[in-house]
């Protein structure tokens, strides 16, 4: 048969290019382009609204916000070891890094400026480094630091967090009784410092009274906000998928068991927003900027606001914020939403909260532009008729009389210059009384719930048959069912009162009566039970009474593992990461205290397989061991500074610490360990690694060399009739797997 002619255009293609030669450069292989940091309408637009008193502050402005974002981290407060961690992070930490910059930037120890401790950060816990994220990655020199801020982000003891995006948190004031509310909260990062807040007073309250539900309308960033949150393994954390500006009303549980309304003690709205503060971090915004973004968020953020304000408990607080400088983003916002609540919320000053914080008033007078900036309007009777639908009149600033009253001077407005930091803005807002808009109707909302809760009813055709889902008719009663967008969760299944897995954990672990067996719960409706979580009552009411109005992502923290083998008498084991919450809980009967020595041999296994025997650790340690049987215990160590709790196992004849890496380097680090076996150097493995590719290619080479003409062809036939008589595929192309 005659071949087309035509051929595969896919192949011939393909051809052509072998026979031309890849013309193109590998774009790979290529350097980055600088990216041009500047915008002639960004400098247009904040220079007609004078965000600066003067040309030389304006100046000053231009010059920090065109530059690089150092790099900032907090350490997390509220655990035991935080004084330890930072005594570290001054001492040990900070001398490497005065030696690294040095040899970074080829200077004397000497003229290296030290970490900068962030004054207006409570208890001094927050510190500057003045690197930028590039730098940190990128330099060989900085590789212990870099790996330092991994681990301990990891496991839990520092948050890296630009330093203006920790003032919210700070502004909000939470309290462990609080009922909190972060409606944007992802990626994170303020979530956890609510969070910490929530759990600033361990010795008074074993958990919490109050909570923290983090809200996120991107399914998938949900799921990167609880990876945040997760280090921290709160119980009182619940994560939701919703839109914010729809937000519903939820149910809870009064004490004589009547439902209720839930009202917010406190309400952070992180809003989307430009993002223009963020240009020294994101530098990519300058070729985007434009003020239709501006335009289009408004309204947006108002309804977010105005939703928050809403569910706001009265007396409560409520933070707006955003990451950028515009006033239609900020003041605009706050404006509208303060005017009409008409007396029911007001703008309070926090400054107070954040000494040493140095930053502007808020603006009470401002212009709007086109996109472009070449037409500029300072009311809306100015606007032309084509952008009435772009520019609305709430955006301008209210007459002066009005605006006297409102006190947007009280807003908090950060400008990267002022410290070197990123910009923003907050503002913070009390509500005085119920809103005029809100609604409070607890029966209808009861009867909502109920009618969620049930199946949806089945369509019928004209016959009284069953419509297939997948059709549609456009006759007859229809009940549209809420969409629920992302992946399908699994169930919440909580503790029946009977439990009998929970009557043998509180037998084997001799659990304190106080701990709520109704808080614990499973992902699954198997019997046999894998991970079991607990969480608090306030958080287990919610998820009981609120599953079906809204979609619950997660909530819990890992309590109980099955773990069964032929030595056990109980099924489960403790999980490092509930310990935090359980052991205030457990008894004596499963406690070891060991000393340093012992607790450092135990972490320094990193071979599950062979655990250390109990003949190699101290006498009193060996005693206690012998008391135990085998199953999950409790390693209890005692410093002056500190205590820890670490999850481990007493086998047979051995015992070993239950614990990841991470946090293994975290606590070993605690201990003045060595962890030379931890540290790792990626240049130095890149470098062996291509060195170990360069010798194979040479050697490779020279038996191709050495193997030519016919002896080449009669020794790979040779090697495959070897090959043919051991029973394998005399294939000599290896296949991707073997090259």
């Amino acid at each position: 048969m005659a071949r087309n002619k035509k051929g595969n255009p896919f192949a011939a293609r393909k051809r052509q290019k072998r026979e031309n030669g890849n013309e193109r450069p590998d774009r790979r292989a290529m350097p980055y382009e600088e990216i041009t940091r500047d915008n002639a309408f960004f400098i247009k637009y904040y220079h007609l609204q004078k965000i600066c008193a003067g040309e030389e502050e304006w100046t000053e402005f231009l010059a920090s916000i065109r530059d690089n974002l150092p790099t900032t981290f907090r350490v997390t407060g509220f655990r035991d070891e935080a004084k330890a961690l930072l005594s570290i992070i001054e001492t040990q930490l900070f001398t490497e890094y005065v030696r690294a910059v040095a040899e970074l930037h080829q200077k004397p120890a000497e003229e290296v400026e030290r970490p900068l401790c962030l004054p207006w950060y409570p208890n001094g816990l927050a510190y500057q480094l003045h690197l930028t994220r590039k730098d940190i990655r990128r330099s060989e020199p900085l590789y212990r630091l870099h790996n330092f801020l991994i681990v301990e982000t990891t496991a839990g003891g520092i948050s890296r967090q630009e330093a203006v995006s920790m003032i919210p948190p700070i502004v909000l004031d939470v309290k462990p009784t609080d009922k909190v509310l972060d409606m944007c909260a992802a990626p994170g990062s303020k979530t956890a410092q609510l969070i910490e807040a929530l759990h600033a007073s361990p010795e008074e309250y074993k958990i919490p009274p109050g909570f923290v539900m983090a809200n996120d309308v991107d399914n998938n960033r949900c799921y990167m906000l609880v990876h945040q949150a997760k280090r921290l393994n709160s119980p009182c954390l619940l994560v939701t998928n919703q839109d914010s500006s729809a937000f519903p009303n939820l149910l809870v549980t009064r004490p004589d068991q009547t439902k209720a309304i839930l009202k917010f003690d406190k309400i952070l709205c992180d809003v989307p927003c430009s993002g223009d503060g963020t240009l020294r971090k994101n530098p990519d915004i300058w070729a985007k900027w434009n003020l239709a973004q501006a335009y289009n968020l408004h309204g947006i953020q108002y309804r977010i606001v105005r939703r928050g304000a809403e569910m706001l408990e009265v007396g409560g607080r409520l933070v707006y914020s955003t990451c950028s400088l515009n006033p239609i983003e900020n003041e605009a916002v706050l404006q509208r939403i303060l005017k009409d609540a008409d007396g029911a919320l007001e703008l309070v000053d926090a400054g107070h909260l954040v000494p040493g914080l140095k930053y502007k008033p808020g603006m009470t007078e401002w212009k709007l532009a086109t996109k472009e900036v070449d037409q500029i309007f300072e009311s809306f009777s100015e606007v032309p008729e084509n952008l009435h639908t772009i520019i609305r009149p709430g955006m301008f600033p209210l007459p002066a009389e009005e605006m006297s009253k409102i006190g947007l001077e009280k807003c908090i407005r950060v400008l990267p210059h002022l410290q070197d930091s990123g910009g923003f803005f907050v503002a913070v807002l009390e509500k005085r009384r119920q809103l005029s808009f809100e609604k409070n109707d607890v029966l209808a909302l009861e009867e909502e719930s109920e009618k969620a809760k049930q199946p949806a009813e089945p369509q019928l055709d004209e016959q009284g048959k069953p419509v297939e889902e997948s059709k549609s008719v456009p006759w007859g009663p229809q009940r549209k069912r809420k969409r629920m967008h992302g992946y399908k969760e699994d169930p919440y299944v909580f503790f029946a009162q009977d439990d009998p897995d929970y009557q043998a954990i509180k037998e084997f672990y001799q659990l304190d009566g106080s701990l709520s067996q109704r808080c614990l719960l499973t992902r699954c409706l198997t019997e046999k039970k894998k991970n079991i979580y607990y969480c608090s009552d306030p958080i287990r009411d919610l998820v009981l009474n609120n599953e079906h109005t809204i979609k619950i992502i997660n909530t819990g923290v890992k309590t109980f593992v099955r773990c069964e083998n032929r030595h056990t008498v109980h099924p489960y084991r403790l999980a490092q990461e509930g310990l935090q919450t359980s052991n205030a809980f457990m008894g004596d009967s499963r406690r070891i205290q060991v000393e340093r020595e012992d607790l450092v041999l135990l972490l320094n296994c990193t071979d599950p397989t062979k655990p250390p025997s109990t003949l190699e650790l101290k006498p009193e340690t060996q005693q206690r061991c012998k008391e135990l049987g085998v199953g999950s215990c409790i390693l209890k160590y005692v410093d002056e500074r500190f205590t820890l709790y670490v999850v481990g196992w007493r086998g047979t004849s051995s015992l070993r610490a239950y614990v990841q890496r991470d946090e293994t380097i975290h606590i070993l680090r605690l201990l003045g360990a060595d962890l030379g076996k931890f540290e790792t150097n990626k240049y130095e493995e890149a470098r062996a690694a291509a060195a170990a590719a360069a010798a194979a290619g040479k050697e490779a080479d020279e038996v191709e060399a050495g193997d030519g003409g016919e002896s080449g062809s009669e020794s790979s036939k040779d090697a495959v009739a070897a090959s043919a008589g051991n029973g394998k595929a005399a294939d000599p192309t290896p296949t991707p797997m073997e090259s």
